[in-house]
């Protein structure tokens, strides 16, 4: 990928987005970290409504289910069901191991499923992990995100 890679993190724990962020950080690629700390404000960020109007749209979304008013299964079901974003990768982040969540996610479109570690030094290698593995081993449609979503 040419130019900084966006990944759109959907998180409601201060901590563990400053986590993904030095994460990130540590990393070798130019991250563009966009943080929406409720449901409601990512569905808000993806369709560049409100204060997102100039919203890019990402190349992948982080995204916890354990968020407050809007879940984070609802924001992945509405963002699978749409013709024009469920491109875009989305890898759930979350605390829960519990396989009904597992489950649903994947049946709602998840491209992946990862636990956050609980330790400092494990949540830095998963966020290296998944930036090694999304934006270095996998072709993701760079053309695609680029297009205006309503």
């Amino acid at each position: 990928m040419t130019g900084p890679v966006r990944v759109l993190l959907v998180e409601d724990n201060p901590a563990d987005a400053d986590l993904t962020r030095e994460g990130f950080a540590a990393g070798i690629l130019q991250v563009e970290l966009t943080v929406a700390a409720s449901g409601a404000e990512a569905i808000e960020y993806i369709r560049k409504r409100g204060r997102h109007s100039s919203a890019t749209t990402p190349d992948l979304i982080l995204l916890d289910l354990n968020l407050p008013g809007v879940d984070g299964k609802a924001v992945l079901k509405e963002i699978k069901q749409d013709v024009e974003l469920r491109q875009i990768p989305i890898s759930v982040l979350t605390s829960s191991t519990a396989e009904r969540d597992i489950m649903q996610s994947y049946k709602l479109g998840a491209n992946c499923y990862v636990v956050k570690p609980l330790d400092f030094r494990s949540f830095q290698t998963m966020v290296e992990s998944l930036e090694k593995f999304w934006f270095g081993t996998v072709k993701l449609p760079r053309a695609a995100t680029a297009q205006t979503v309503r």
